[in-house]
């Protein structure tokens, strides 16, 4: 049996244990694949044939236990029969795990995610190396799924309703600790006595592990109704049931058939519907996406370790924070400390908000420093300039950066819509100039554009994306363009919406369109939240470099000191950071309102991808979905021009370019690109 293992190491001690190692060849991480899974399958007949005296399954990679089942093998899935069947598979040999006549442990040395999860959860016993990060949990619903081989039952039997559906409706991992605490795992070891413990529960005849009492009774078949709708409304207040099925399909699981043995087959029907359904399908294309993103450039020769940052307001200091953060030294710059405490504050807010150690939080709050008077640049690896958006500023602090710099340093900016030709004319290494667009809450938003002139030197490149990676973030490469990806297709959207208000439709009621479109916030919210200066500013540069009208809405309120959530009034009131929105939406709402928001934004990312700006349509797609937060279920704009059809959308842009006439029909005109799309066969 074992000879013909290429996936699976197999050792039995001098106790009769026998030590099950999965080490997948030619991969830096364990998945389960189907060739792994079947390898499984010859190993537990060997082991139902002759039964060790016990089983501890553990991993032969560095980086983890197993990160869930083969994502690439669910695009060649095409019906749900298909699916179910590839589940039940997989059910039935974590069946065959569970019922085994000896006692079984899986052993967690980093993450154990999804299946494999699943798997650890058909042993008898869990154990977990320590691990101050979130590396346990079942993540399916991320692309438009629910556990499938048994997570939704066996988790609930073992942790208990109340835990298990917070790990699996989230999505998100957990900590060892919390693990242990919820009953996922039943012991947390250390490096170097983790065989022994694992003889040690072997030996124990602890039973296994089972949900507390009061999850036992939630999980009465006349007590589950009034829970689920109690789950019901938790999910609804973050996720629509026609954009995203899976959190609903998973509660109804559970309520219906509770952790019952015949739970199994419905989880197998339940998750194939939902595996070919369009919401899981274009999730699981972002997530190929989002892989793609971190996959960019070379290792550098070079990493950066300090970083100077020029400009203390909300952008430059919150991406000072976020590098500290994540690791980097930081000097913070400005006209003078009292322009920099702010941003010290708002770390250390961030700070006390992701580091759970004290000692931790300190260590991070030291790697930032402020510094009135640039001293920092002299010893910075990279320099980012934040300051406000007017090039003759930029190119004046420039011409003082590069004196002080040191010849292996890069000077980049955040501009969000400046062309760096244009404001790289004073520098003496002009190829050594890039663009970091960072997006605004930086803690949140994942994307950074990386922005490059034509004859930009290729190794700085590569630093700048090793840089954005190590700090968390997913980079876009970029040519240097007016407003470059996301501001450029932001800007018909938002511009439309401000059309929709001069003509007086309800600014709740557009962004009531864009939400139910999939939509993460509304766009009257979004230039509330940016702030309408800002909005005005961008507006001008872009309708200036694309030779278009721009809304005059803006003017008068910027005027008034109207400027949003930041002056407390914009198109709406804030109150203690919220948008305080009318009930009453009535008034004339437009049947195309729709179309009117979204095509525009579509039209405009066709543009990006016709004339360059990004490589190729699915980076163009990324990076919609990551810098706009373009309903991600829709798998990005180019995706949904491919599944609504290009011809349909051509021709409702014709249209809506007809109803507006020569003047405001300017703004719906397609672009010319969609016809080479076509003829490409894109």
């Amino acid at each position: 049996m074992t000879e013909e293992l290429r996936h699976w190491r197999t050792d039995t001690d001098s106790d009769g244990i026998l030590w099950l190692c999965l080490d997948k060849v030619e991969s830096n991480a364990n998945v389960l694949s189907e060739t792994v899974l079947r390898e499984f399958e010859s190993v537990l007949a060997g082991l139902e044939a002759n039964p060790p005296r016990g089983l501890v399954i553990y991993s032969g990679k560095p980086s983890g236990f197993v990160m869930g089942a083969d994502i690439n093998e669910f695009t060649a899935i095409e019906t749900a029969d298909q699916g179910y069947e590839l589940i039940r598979i997989g059910q039935q040999l974590f069946d065959r795990l569970e019922a085994l006549r000896c006692p079984t442990a899986a052993v967690f040395n980093g993450f154990a995610l999804g299946g494999g999860l699943e798997m650890a959860l058909a042993c008898t016993y869990r154990l977990a190396l320590d691990n101050k990060k979130p590396i346990i949990g079942l993540p399916e619903v991320q692309l438009g799924l629910h556990p499938g081989f048994g997570g939704t039952v066996r988790s609930v039997r073992i942790a208990g309703v109340r835990a298990a559906m917070q790990v699996m409706l989230t999505g998100k991992p957990i900590r060892v600790d919390k693990a242990l605490q919820q009953g996922f795992i039943d012991r947390i070891v250390s490096p170097d006595n983790w065989k022994q413990a694992a003889r040690e529960m072997l030996a124990s005849g602890k039973p296994r592990q089972s949900a507390p009492f009061t999850d036992k009774v939630l999980n009465l078949p006349f007590v589950r109704p009034f829970v689920a709708r109690s789950l019901r409304k938790q999910v609804a207040a973050k996720a629509r049931k026609e954009h995203y099925p899976a959190p609903y399909a998973m509660i109804d699981l559970w309520s219906d058939h509770g952790a019952s043995d015949s739970s199994y087959a419905y989880e197998a029907r339940s998750f194939a519907a939902l595996m070919v359904g369009s919401t899981s399908r274009n999730l699981v294309r972002v997530f190929f996406l989002q892989n793609r993103l971190k996959g960019q450039g070379n290792k550098p020769d070079a990493k950066i370790e300090r970083v100077h940052v020029v400009g203390a307001g909300v952008m430059g200091g919150d991406i000072a924070a976020w590098c500290a953060l994540r690791g980097l030294k930081v000097t913070l710059q400005d006209r003078g400390q009292e322009y920099i405490n702010p941003a010290i504050q708002r770390a250390a807010k961030l700070f006390s908000k992701r580091i759970r150690d004290a000692n931790d939080r300190a260590a991070a709050s030291d790697r930032i420093v402020a510094d009135v008077e640039g001293k920092g640049v002299a010893n910075a690896d990279l320099v980012i300039e934040a300051i406000f958006e007017n090039a003759e500023a930029k190119q004046e602090l420039y011409k003082k950066l590069q004196a002080s710099m040191k010849d292996s340093a890069i000077l980049a900016t955040n501009t969000s819509s400046i062309k760096l030709e244009e404001l790289r004319t004073v520098l003496d290494r002009p190829t050594r100039f890039i663009g970091l667009h960072f997006f605004n809450p930086v803690a949140q938003l994942p994307l950074v554009e990386v922005i490059r002139c034509a004859d930009t030197d290729q190794t700085v490149l590569d630093q700048a994306f090793s840089l954005v990676k190590a700090i968390g973030k997913f980079p876009l490469e970029c040519q240097s363009a007016p407003g470059f990806v996301v501001n450029r297709v932001l800007a018909p959207y938002m511009a439309e919406a401000m059309y929709l208000a001069e003509e007086g439709v309800p600014c709740a009621a557009i962004d009531r369109a864009a939400e139910e479109f999939g939509m993460p916030m509304g766009p009257i919210e979004l230039i509330d939240s940016v702030g309408l200066d800002v909005a005005m500013h961008v507006s001008k540069v872009l309708s200036d470099a694309f030779e278009r009208e721009a809304p005059t809405i803006l003017s008068g309120m910027v005027d008034d000191k109207q400027l949003g959530r930041k002056s407390g009034q914009g198109f709406y009131l804030w109150q203690d950071g919220k948008a305080v929105k009318p009930v009453d939406s009535a008034g004339n709402i437009p049947e195309n309102i729709t179309d009117r928001l979204i095509l525009p934004m579509v039209n405009e990312a066709v543009a990006c991808l016709t004339e360059g700006v990004v490589k190729d349509a699915d980076l163009l797609d990324a990076g919609v979905i990551f810098g706009t937060g373009f309903a991600p279920f829709r798998g990005g704009p180019l995706q949904y021009a491919r599944d609504r059809g290009v011809n349909e959308i051509t021709k409702a842009l014709e249209q809506l370019a007809a109803e507006f006439g020569e003047k405001g029909g300017a703004r719906f005109k397609s672009h010319q690109g969609w016809q080479q799309l076509q003829e490409s066969g894109t």
